[in-house]
């Protein structure tokens, strides 16, 4: 089998189980692998570090299915793919028991959509797996994924039962493997009552609402699966408050601070789509259209102009798209993630809550949270965090990759006059 042979010192990570090496790492290949090749990992000293998929033009260069001795075939992949249905089976059966915190944990339980397979942290490096319904929708990310794309397609439509599989593997990480974006039906059982992704009628229930997901084109694979319990809790804090829903995209936030008796929403995207989706979600919900307006708008251009017509909310929400993939954009973002941030805190009532997300990898928690305290200062407002706020469990976090852990959240009140 070919083999990339680490430099001195460079297997640490490896020890740790990090599943990713470096090109800087590694001191020399043999065997002349090509992309998506299975590799082995060795030490200087030629000790075994682990198997991995071998990816010539990213600087990860190469991503560790596993750590023991043992062939990447089918029927590793059926394993790796009945470890990760199982997890999501507990999950579920977690969130349904009678002893589980119906309040926090209901979103959980009463949903159809949800992620199957969460890349390394499944131990399938580069493969996504969300289900909508009766179907699933896959990406394929990296070389090594992408060279056992039509395996694992076959092998979920075992495991799974489901016979529809969409392909969203057009992200950018993909050019960065030297792969050409793919999108499109891959699997199809043909069955008149299967959902037609070219159709966008895939419709997907969460605790009580329904939502129409455009699995060919929306964000992600269509909708933001990791956001679900976040949708429930600010369900439970809207209560008669006049709410603020920044980055509003098909509603999901939007739609539940009704459910939770919002007194008034107003809800911003910069998108036409998302915007024409979310007015169609309200009416699929029979929600009170009078108690809500989507806006499609320059969030940070209409936010300063809120702020000068002296505009303020009960509760913020600011869930913005990526704005730090790697932490080469971090300083950029930091930028990008105070100003918004400090707006909010603008256009907060005194006693209101904003609840403030990061969904950049570049950016950590404690980042993040220095700069949200940063905003606060310069918006000459104290405030309290009262919770953290992380990804739905169906998102695990790898305790060996701290990557995972990609979504960060804060639920801050900002102080009364009568606690100035």
């Amino acid at each position: 089998m070919a083999a990339l042979v680490l430099k001195p010192g460079r297997e640490k990570s490896l020890l740790r189980r990090h599943p990713w090496i470096f090109s800087g790492a590694v001191e020399h290949v043999e065997g002349g692998p090509q992309a998506g090749e299975t590799v082995d990992l060795m030490s200087t000293a030629g000790q075994f570090l682990a198997r991995a998929a071998y990816s010539p033009q990213s600087q990860i260069r190469a991503r560790v299915w596993t750590f023991r001795d043992e062939p990447i075939e089918p029927a590793f992949f059926r394993r790796r793919i009945r470890g990760a249905l199982e997890v999501r089976a507990r999950i579920e059966a977690s969130s349904a028991s009678p002893a589980s915190d119906p309040e926090s944990r209901r979103g959980a339980a009463a949903a159809d959509g949800a992620r199957l397979i969460y890349a390394e942290s499944d131990g399938l490096p580069g493969i996504i797996v969300d289900r909508y319904a009766d179907m699933l929708i896959m990406q394929c990310l990296t070389a090594g994924a992408d060279g056992w794309r039509e395996t694992l397609a076959d092998l979920l439509l075992v495991e799974t039962g489901i016979k529809t599989i969409f392909e969203r593997s057009e992200a950018d990480v993909r050019q960065l493997e030297g792969l050409p974006p793919r999108a499109g039906i891959l699997r199809d059982s043909g069955s008149a009552s299967s959902p037609d992704p070219r159709s966008f009628g895939v419709v997907i229930s969460e605790c009580g609402l329904k939502f129409q997901v455009d699995v060919a084109h929306g964000h992600k694979t269509g909708f933001y699966l990791d956001q679900r319990l976040n949708r429930q809790r600010l369900r439970e804090l809207a209560h008669d408050r006049q709410v603020l829903d920044c980055f509003c995209y098909t509603g999901g936030f939007a739609l539940n601070a009704l459910v939770g008796g919002a007194s008034s929403v107003l809800a911003l995207d910069s998108s036409a789509s998302a915007i024409s989706l979310a007015r169609h979600n309200l009416a699929l919900n029979n929600l009170p259209a009078d108690l809500v307006e989507f806006q499609e708008a320059d969030v940070f251009a209409r936010l300063r102009k809120l702020r000068d017509e002296a505009r303020t909310f009960d509760l913020i929400v600011l869930d913005p798209p990526r704005f730090a993939p790697t932490a080469a954009h971090a300083e950029k973002a930091a930028r990008a993630y105070k100003d918004i941030n400090l707006l909010a805190f603008k256009l907060l009532r005194p006693g209101g809550t904003l609840v403030t997300f990061s969904c950049s990898g570049g950016i950590d928690a404690a980042l993040f949270q220095k700069i949200v305290a940063s905003a606060a200062l310069d918006a000459g407002v104290d405030a309290q965090i009262l919770e953290h706020l992380s990804q739905s469990p169906d998102h695990p976090i790898a305790l060996n990759f701290p990557e995972s852990a990609y979504l960060k959240g804060l639920v801050i009140v900002k102080q009364s006059a009568s606690q100035a």
